[in-house]
């Protein structure tokens, strides 16, 4: 029985304005490391960065992310969405870019510590994963394809 009644488009429209956040923020971070990366450690570029990317992750990624499990998971049980095959592959990709918000999150401190363990290289390859997440997230919204 649909419990949101007149507020599930409101609902909704939330759960896709802080989904635009979030991948915005998921987008811009990787680009923030391998620039940050690219300076001395300790150097005052390198405060620079380390601020950007806490206040990145504290005002847009941190905020989002449980706006949108929040809005998600109130969708989910509004049209009972455990019941379809589509729901399944979009929650294991929501789980998966959740996953990788976690990894950001623990890559900012690294950088933070004078830590430098990936690559320019690795961490461009890591910057398409939200890309690709969101277009297999899209179509199975969308399309329904089961």
């Amino acid at each position: 029985m649909p419990y949101l009644g007149a507020a599930y488009l409101w609902v909704k429209a939330a759960h896709v304005i802080f989904v635009i956040f979030l991948m915005a923020g998921l987008f811009m971070m990787p680009r923030f490391f391998v620039y940050h990366q690219q300076c001395p450690v300790g150097s005052e570029e390198d405060k620079k960065w380390i601020d950007r990317e806490r206040r990145l992750l504290k005002i847009i990624l941190n905020p989002s992310i449980v706006l949108v499990w929040v809005f998600g998971l109130m969708l989910m049980v509004e049209i009972g969405a455990w019941h379809f095959g589509w729901f399944h592959l979009k929650l294991l990709f929501v789980l998966g870019l959740s996953g990788y918000h976690g990894w950001i999150a623990g890559y900012t401190k690294k950088l933070a510590g004078g830590q430098r363990p990936l690559t320019e290289k690795q961490l461009r390859l890591l910057n398409e994963i939200p890309g690709i997440a969101a277009a297999v997230i899209v179509i199975a919204v969308i399309v329904k394809p089961f």
